[in-house]
């Protein structure tokens, strides 16, 4: 029997689609639920656990009690043992610390699984690596807001494949990747302050786990300023949201507007509306504007990204509400040709509309200057 342990951060993420940029630090969990954020953690635990259920009866998974493991397990029908109890769970299903994920690393560790296969950010892969270090095959489910680590998987489902190709005694070679994580209290304040905290053990299959984000501002200004001019140039009276990253910031530096680098604004007659919306503010906003809207996105260096990494304000209800055709990928050549043929990723948490973003869309990369290249659904 393979022994998969199975670690869940159940508020994992928690604050991205409230504009809190992660879940980390005192009272943010609390905070996001306030204002009506939902935990998806478990959600993206359960897809990339569906690729296993034609293994069922190769599989025991090894884990911890109730939303940390045990909850989304049993519900798919694995043989499942309990082997950490969380004593905050008792209080609250979703309410779990980081000395929980390291309890239950140290206990999966003591019961010698062959793998262990778990679902957060960067912070998660953090608390991991505290007990384990290099010296075991890790995994991560991508269900944070900041996954900059080398330790995940491109998508839910891949970590599933991942896994599968183990189960089918395919030969899957282990390689250490860094475990990195920004501040994010810095980050709130629009500082990105990054660190390398160690190195993981992985399952090596690239075309499922993903690089690590790269870093910094882009490099070649003169072909940003081309890129901003572009979209300038097109702004009339539309509503314009603004998504997260470094090349949609120099934009909004071109516009002399602040910007939110991990978060969304809303432009609107190259004036700003509102800074940093969250998810229902921005559902309200698309309800009631009378004029055309159009979404300005890039992708994550080195990943491919362009839905469900630091922007989760965009969901799915979002996404279809503005249309396809209304969606403006902006990005250098020098980035596109970094992912080395790869397409972009389209990983919203629905797997319809992700599908619906496929194939190939066109990508600013100059002043007057497009490229078609392809989007492609988890897999």
């Amino acid at each position: 029997m393979f022994k998969l342990g199975l670690i869940i951060n159940p508020i994992a993420g928690i604050g991205g689609s409230v504009a809190l940029k992660g879940s980390d630090g005192i009272g943010i969990a609390e905070k996001a639920l306030s204002l009506g954020a939902t935990a998806k953690a478990n959600e993206r635990a359960k897809i990339a656990l569906e690729i296993l259920l034609p293994y069922q009866d190769q599989v025991i998974i090894y884990t911890a009690n109730d939303q940390m493991g045990e909850a989304s397990a049993k519900s798919l029908g694995f043989q499942v043992e309990t082997v950490y109890q969380s004593p905050l769970s008792q209080n609250s299903s979703n309410k779990t610390s980081a000395q929980d994920t390291e309890n239950t690393v140290a206990v999966l560790l003591e019961e010698k699984v062959d793998m262990l296969l778990f679902a957060g950010g960067d912070g998660t892969a953090r608390n991991i690596c505290n007990i384990v270090g290099d010296s075991f095959p890790v995994l991560g489910i991508p269900a944070g807001c900041k996954i900059h680590s080398g330790v995940y998987a491109v998508t839910p489902k891949a970590a599933g494949r991942v896994v599968e190709l183990m189960l089918t005694n395919q030969l899957v070679t282990l390689t250490e990747a860094d475990v990195m994580d920004i501040d994010e209290s810095l980050f709130r304040e629009g500082i990105v302050k990054a660190k390398r905290y160690g190195e993981m053990q992985i399952p090596a299959e690239l075309r499922y786990v993903q690089a690590v984000k790269s870093g910094g501002k882009e490099s070649d200004e003169l072909v940003l300023q081309d890129i901003a001019a572009d979209v300038i140039n097109h702004m009339e009276s539309e509503l314009f949201v603004i998504g997260s990253g470094s090349t949609t910031a120099f934009l909004m530096e071109e516009l002399s507007l602040d910007n939110t680098l991990l978060g969304v604004d809303l432009v609107q007659e190259h004036q700003l509306l509102n800074n940093d919306v969250t998810e229902p503010k921005l559902w309200q906003i698309i309800q009631e504007q009378n004029k055309g809207i159009k979404l300005v996105i890039t992708l994550i260096g080195g990943q491919g990204h362009i839905f469900g990494r630091g922007n989760q304000q965009l969901s799915p209800r979002v996404i279809r509400a503005i249309g396809k055709e209304n969606i403006i990928i902006i990005a250098t050549k020098t980035k596109l040709s970094a992912l080395s043929s790869r397409p972009l990723i389209a990983d919203t948490g629905d797997s319809e509309l992700d599908q619906e973003l496929s194939g190939y869309l066109p990508i600013t990369t100059g002043y007057n200057d497009q490229v078609l290249y392809p989007v492609a659904s988890p897999q």
